[in-house]
């Protein structure tokens, strides 16, 4: 029965072995699995960071041509409304010009008749 027992222990021993080899080589697996996931995770994160600083730069660009688009506008805007008066004045003194005109007129009409 001795015989027996130690048989028996020396099988639970081997198959001890084997699972704590199996349970070795998983643990290494999932070892090297996470790595590979750290590593992934990293590119991903260095690649949305790339993304967003490069949207990033491309808004700041957009904004920048708004912002000199705005300006232009603005002078334009300034410009016209310069000329604007400027025909209001213009067209204020050929009124009165008009008016003298018509009224030299008038009088040289009188005179005439």
């Amino acid at each position: 029965q001795l015989h027996l027992t130690i048989t028996e222990r020396n099988e639970l021993t081997k198959s001890l072995e084997v699972v704590q080899k199996e349970l070795q080589e998983k643990k290494s697996e999932i070892k090297r699995e996470i790595s590979e996931y750290k590593d992934r995770l990293l590119q991903a994160e260095k690649e949305h960071q790339d993304a967003l600083t490069e949207a990033n730069r491309k808004n700041e660009v957009k904004i920048q041509d708004c912002q000199d688009k705005i300006t232009s506008l603005e002078c334009f805007i300034t410009s016209q409304k310069l000329e604007i008066e400027q025909l209001k004045s213009n067209e204020e003194e050929l009124n009165n010009s008009l008016k003298e005109a018509n009224q030299t007129l008038g009088e040289l009409l009188k005179a005439k008749v």
